[in-house]
C-alpha cells in the first residue's frame, strides 16, 4: 500500500502545532526536539515565535498566534518542497496528525 502525504496539509498542521508548542510551558523541550530534527535555523524561528507570543500576552496584538501560524505554514511548505525527506520529521514533531 502506497502512503500519500499531502505536504501543504502537513505544513499547516505543523504550523498550528508549532505555535501551540511555542506558547506552552514545555516550549524549551519542543524547541530542542525541533532543532535536533530540523536544524538551528528553524529553532531560531521558533524562539522568535515564542518571543512574539509572549509580547502579545503582555498587551500586544491578539492576532499574533494567527500571524505566526501563517508564517510557519509558509516556512514549512517551502522546507518540504525543497527537502521532502524531512516530512517524516515534521510529522513526528506534530504527533502525526490528520495531514498524513
Amino acid at each position: 500500500m502506497v502512503k500519500v502525504v499531502h505536504q501543504p496539509r502537513v505544513a499547516w498542521d505543523a504550523a498550528l502545532a508549532f505555535v501551540r508548542a511555542a506558547a506552552g510551558p514545555n516550549s524549551a523541550d519542543f524547541g530542542a526536539r525541533l532543532e535536533s530534527r530540523l536544524g538551528a535555523e528553524l529553532h531560531d524561528q521558533f524562539v522568535v515565535t515564542r518571543q512574539r507570543l509572549l509580547l502579545a500576552r503582555g498587551g500586544g496584538d491578539r492576532h499574533t498566534a494567527d500571524v505566526e501560524a501563517g508564517r510557519w505554514r509558509v516556512l514549512l511548505e517551502d522546507l518540504l518542497r525543497v527537502r521532502p525527506d524531512l516530512t517524516g520529521a515534521v510529522v513526528e514533531l506534530t504527533g502525526g496528525g490528520p495531514g498524513v
